[in-house]
C-alpha cells in the first residue's frame, strides 16, 4: 500500500494543472491515475482509408488519456465567466478570470507562444446580431489549435514526469473515506493520501456518480446539450472567423423559447467522431498548422434542456437519442439542410452532387427519425437566424452531423472550496458539473491545488 500526500483522479486539464500547482510550488507527494493512455500513446485508428469510422475501443484515444478529451480538441481557452461552467458562483469572478489567465500564462510558457488571443471586445458584430435577435457571448479567446495545444500538453508532461507519479491505463475503481484521509483503489492495488481531487471529464460522469451515491454526496440533476455539427464552406463564416475566432452565438426560439447555441468552432477545420461509453458522437477540431486546414468550418449547434423532478437522468435521456442515432446510422448520420427541410433523407448521390465535401465519413440519413422535433425545430429555426448574419450558413447543401452531445448529467455539491462534505475530498473537471470547458477545468485545478499547499 503506497501512500501519498494528494491523489488526483483524472489527468484531464483540471488534474494536470492541480499536479503542476502542487508539484511547482510545495513539496508534496502527488500520484495522478488515468484510465487512459499516456499522451503518446493515444491514437484514435481512424485513418480516413483502412478504417474509416469508429469500430469502438476498449478505451477511446480521443476521450480519455493525459489531456482529457481535450488533448485533441482545438485547443481553445476561452477567458470568460460567460460561458464554460459555474466556476466563479463558488470563488468569484475576478478570482476565476485571474486563474484563467494564469492557466494561459503556463501555456505560454509550454510551446503555445506566438498563438492568437482573440477578443469580443468593440466588435461590431455584437451589434449586428443584437439587430438579428441573436446575442453574441463577450469572451477572450486563446486558440492553440489541435497541434500546439497536443505540444503544450506534451511539454506539461515532461515538466511533470519527474515530480510527479503518473499512473496510466489504471482506472480507480472505488474511493475510500479512511481515517486521516482517503484509500484509493485502481487496477489491483490500492493507495492512500490525505487529500485527493477527483478531476473526471464527462466521459468518467457515471463513475463519479456511482462514487457520490456510495459516499452520500449530494448531487442534483443538470442539464444534457443536444444537437448537430454544422459544416460549411469556410468563406461563408470568414468575416466573424478572421476577427473572433470562436463566437459563442445565443438565440431563443420564437416557437418554444428554447435557447440554442453556437459551440466548438473551427474555422477551416475538420467533423470527427467521438466515443463516450461506447456511444458514437461527434464533434470538430482544426489546426494551427496551414498545411492540415480545410476550406470548411465546423460548429455545433446545441439546444440545453434542464428537467425538473422527479426526472434526474438527464445523461441518460441525451445517451438514447444518441444510441438511435448509432441504430439507425451505424454511428454518425449526416444530412444536408436542404434534405431535412424537404422531409427526405440524405443519400451518397445528393451529398456527392452538393457544393461541400464532408471532412468526417458518415452515413447519410434523415435526422428527424433521431432528434425530437422541439430540439429540431430550434436547429432550423437558428440556421436561418444564422444566415441573416452570415448568409450562405442555411443553403441547402448545408451538412449537419448527428448527433452531438454534451453530457453533464449532474452538479456535485461543494462548497466555495470545492470541496464535498469530506474534508480534503475534492471534486473538480466537467464530470462534476462545475466546469465545462479546457479554462474553467484547468483554473479550477489551480484552485484546488492553492486550497491544499495554503497559497
Amino acid at each position: 500500500m503506497k501512500k501519498y500526500d494528494v491523489i488526483i483522479v483524472g489527468a484531464g486539464p483540471g488534474g494536470i494543472y492541480a499536479a503542476y500547482e502542487i508539484a511547482h510550488k510545495s513539496a508534496l507527494s502527488v500520484a495522478v491515475f488515468e484510465s487512459g493512455h499516456a499522451l503518446s500513446g493515444r491514437k484514435c485508428p481512424i485513418d480516413g482509408k483502412k478504417i474509416k469510422s469508429c469500430i469502438g475501443c476498449k478505451t477511446c484515444s480521443i476521450m480519455s488519456g493525459f489531456g482529457g478529451a481535450g488533448a485533441f480538441s482545438d485547443g481553445k481557452y476561452n477567458i470568460t465567466n460567460d460561458f464554460g461552467g459555474t466556476l466563479y458562483e463558488h470563488i468569484g469572478k475576478e478570482r476565476a478570470i485571474e486563474l484563467m489567465r494564469y492557466v494561459d500564462d503556463i501555456n505560454m510558457k509550454h510551446g503555445g507562444e506566438g498563438t492568437k488571443m482573440y477578443s469580443t471586445s468593440g466588435t461590431a458584430l455584437r451589434k449586428v446580431c443584437m439587430q438579428n435577435k441573436l446575442t453574441l457571448l463577450s469572451a477572450q479567446v486563446r486558440h492553440l489549435g489541435t497541434d500546439i495545444n497536443y505540444k503544450v500538453l506534451g511539454n506539461l508532461y515532461d515538466d511533470l514526469k519527474e515530480r510527479v507519479d503518473f499512473y496510466f491505463d489504471t482506472p480507480v475503481t472505488d474511493v475510500e473515506v479512511s481515517d486521516g484521509g482517503y484509500t484509493v483503489l485502481a487496477g489491483d492495488e490500492t493507495y492512500t493520501c490525505e487529500k485527493c481531487i477527483v478531476s473526471v471529464g464527462r466521459s468518467g460522469s457515471k463513475s463519479l456518480e456511482h462514487l457520490c451515491e456510495k459516499l452520500q454526496i449530494p448531487t442534483k440533476s443538470n442539464r444534457v446539450d443536444i444537437g448537430v455539427r454544422v459544416e460549411i464552406p469556410a468563406a461563408i463564416f470568414e468575416h466573424i472567423t478572421d476577427e473572433l475566432y470562436e463566437s459563442k452565438i445565443v438565440y431563443r426560439t420564437e416557437k418554444f423559447e428554447d435557447s440554442v447555441r453556437t459551440f466548438c468552432m473551427n474555422p477551416h477545420g475538420i467533423v470527427v467522431n467521438e466515443n463516450t461509453n461506447g456511444i458514437i458522437t461527434v464533434n470538430g477540431h482544426s489546426f494551427e498548422n496551414p498545411a492540415k486546414k480545410t476550406e470548411n468550418t465546423n460548429f455545433a449547434l446545441l439546444v440545453a434542456k434542464h428537467f425538473s423532478e422527479p426526472f434526474k437522468e438527464s445523461n441518460a435521456y441525451g445517451e438514447s437519442i444518441a444510441k438511435l442515432s448509432n441504430m439507425l446510422g451505424g454511428g454518425v448520420i449526416v444530412q444536408r439542410f436542404g434534405d431535412l427541410e424537404r422531409g427526405r433523407r440524405s443519400t451518397e448521390k445528393r451529398i456527392a452532387e452538393g457544393t461541400i465535401r464532408p471532412t468526417l465519413n458518415a452515413t447519410p440519413g434523415d435526422l428527424s427519425l433521431v432528434l425530437p422535433k422541439r430540439i429540431l425545430d430550434g436547429i432550423i429555426e437558428m440556421l436561418h437566424a444564422l444566415d441573416k448574419i452570415a448568409p450562405g450558413t442555411a443553403n441547402d447543401d448545408t451538412l449537419l452531423y448527428g448527433v452531438e452531445v454534451k453530457f453533464y448529467n449532474m452538479e456535485v455539491d461543494v462548497d466555495d472550496h470545492l470541496m464535498t462534505r469530506y474534508p480534503g475530498l475534492y471534486m473538480i473537471g466537467d464530470g462534476s458539473g462545475v466546469t465545462h470547458s479546457l479554462s474553467h477545468a484547468s483554473a479550477a485545478g489551480v484552485f484546488v491545488a492553492d486550497e491544499i499547499i495554503g497559497e
